[in-house]
């Protein structure tokens, strides 16, 4: 005998956060969702196209520590849905994965379009209605105002990622974290378009570890970029960053061990030979100077140059960030339930809160677990009536 759905429930956005909710929810709850592009849409571009579902850190209090924004709040989240728990749904859901050596988990298939296709699958028994929500209102019940319609619901979940649910929590006097880029490429003050698209790995960079950096036309991108742009998301412009190349690096060493070889060719065999050439005419070294010619100010220079070699950071490429810093203030949410504190039966969950984690799988981590604890809540109290 079928099970009696007692709450209708509401959901805006059809992504991570919301589909989640949505599959915990659907044999418990009358579930509408409202997106109006396509749900799972911006699963598609994740890990390049293979979709990167979770890292593979077990440990909730170290998982937490990928997060900038959100760290303590996800201790509650995370202890009762974390990596394990992630892994389990999607292989509830007929999706397998694997472990690169990187701690990054994807899909057997390396396919978003097949997590997409395999997830939504699991979600037969949801409406799906393809409208822009305009706000929410407050009666007896709460009301979804669409560009089409209105439609009350038992509980309302916002789960629309960045930018577009933060003014539906201003309209019901929630307080909302200035959003900011994070997981972005930088603007500098150097012209490295001479280097555009010359990768430097396993750099290292003072109080933000190591990793690679990607010259732009515009600045530096790339994964250490990245987790950079993340820790400094709320700093303001500009501020300096130091680099230097990883490894044993003796110089005089090498100098003395290949006396009649150019200093650009002894360069490139640490570093691209384009990034070589850069380091050398910044310094006014001819490219061509035996090894032999180097003497010990020049050598010093070199070496200097390649252990520091910094840029000046005047702000973020527009449009380019991955996730925002910033969101639904989590000191209006409880962590137990995602629920706000003002306004009952109101759930925000994902992106849209203040939440943001480095690459790696972290941010859909985010969505995946608090979609689950929003969904918990409202079956514990379906199960209590």
């Amino acid at each position: 005998m079928a099970r009696e759905k007692l709450f209708s429930v509401g959901i805006i956005g059809g992504g991570p956060a919301g589909c989640t909710c949505g599959y915990f929810l659907k044999d418990f709850c009358n579930i509408t969702i409202f997106e109006y592009t396509f749900p799972l849409r911006t699963l598609l571009p994740t890990g390049g196209g293979r979709c990167n579902l979770a890292h593979s850190e077990f440990e909730l209090k170290e998982l937490a520590k990928n997060y900038p924004r959100g760290e303590k709040f996800l201790y509650s989240v995370f202890s009762k849905f974390a990596t394990s728990e992630t892994l389990e749904m999607f292989e509830k859901m007929g999706i397998k994965t694997y472990c690169q050596d990187d701690g990054r988990i994807f899909p057997v298939s390396d396919s978003a379009k097949d997590v997409r296709d395999k997830f939504l699958n699991t979600l037969d028994t949801v409406k799906f209605k393809k409208e822009r929500v305009l706000r929410v209102d407050r009666n007896q019940n709460l009301k979804i105002v669409t560009d089409c319609g209105a439609y009350d619901f038992d509980k309302v979940i916002v789960a629309t990622g960045g930018h577009s649910g933060y003014n539906i929590a201003k309209y019901l006097g929630i307080n909302v974290i200035e959003p900011k880029p994070s997981l972005t490429g930088f603007i500098t003050k150097e012209d490295f378009s001479k280097l555009a698209g010359v990768s430097l790995k396993d750099v290292y960079s003072n109080n933000f570890g190591q990793g690679d950096i990607l010259f732009t036309h515009k600045g530096v991108s790339g994964p250490l970029i990245y987790k950079i742009s993340s820790i400094k998301a709320r700093d303001d412009f500009p501020y300096n960053l130091d680099f230097k190349i990883t490894g044993e690096f003796d110089l005089q060493k090498y100098l003395n061990e290949n006396p009649h070889k150019s200093i650009s060719n002894l360069i490139s065999e640490f570093v691209p030979k384009s990034f070589a050439r850069f380091v050398l005419e910044s310094l006014k070294i001819g490219l061509y100077m035996k090894c032999s010619q180097i003497n010990g100010k020049l050598r010093d220079s070199i070496y200097n140059k390649l252990m520091h070699f910094g840029c000046s950071v005047k702000g973020t490429v527009p449009d380019g960030e991955t996730v925002t810093s910033g969101g639904v203030d989590l000191n209006e949410l409880n962590p137990k339930t995602m629920e706000s504190k003002k306004i009952r039966n109101l759930y925000f969950i994902g992106e849209v809160v203040d939440i943001d984690g480095f690459c790696g799988g972290f941010n859909l981590q985010n969505c995946w677990s608090t979609g689950y604890i929003a969904a918990q809540s409202i079956i514990k109290q379906a199960d209590s009536m």
